[in-house]
């Protein structure tokens, strides 16, 4: 089970820290023209910006906690906060009618609870 978890966990932190380093160096109206990114243009540059930062925290703290053994109870609170951050973009896309982001959402969400309660 430990593997798995570390699995997820890795695909997780691969997946936000990706997604929070395009929100920080990337203006909103390049992150709207891209695909399945109309959402940005309802968020003030500052909001983008200030949710790229959170997704990049939330995956170091997937990762580096666990891994170096230093308040392992830090990943969990990452994955649900990671989770709760799925919650809300699921909520903004499925009010824009993407359904297939939603799924992607969703799973991410399933995924980072996973984790939640794997590592609690």
């Amino acid at each position: 089970m430990n593997i798995v978890l570390w699995i997820i966990a890795g695909f997780l932190a691969t997946g936000f820290l990706f997604a929070g380093t395009t929100k920080l160096l990337f203006t909103r109206e390049k992150l709207a023209s891209s695909p399945g990114g109309g959402w940005a243009m309802q968020f003030s540059p500052r909001f983008i910006k200030t949710l790229g930062v959170l997704e990049i925290l939330g995956a170091v703290g997937l990762i580096l906690p666990a891994a170096l053994d230093i308040a392992p109870i830090l990943v969990p609170l990452a994955a649900v906060g990671l989770a709760i951050v799925m919650i809300g973009g699921s909520v903004v896309v499925y009010r824009r009618h993407d359904y297939r982001t939603v799924a992607v959402n969703t799973t991410y969400m399933a995924l980072a609870l996973f984790v939640a309660f794997g590592r609690a």
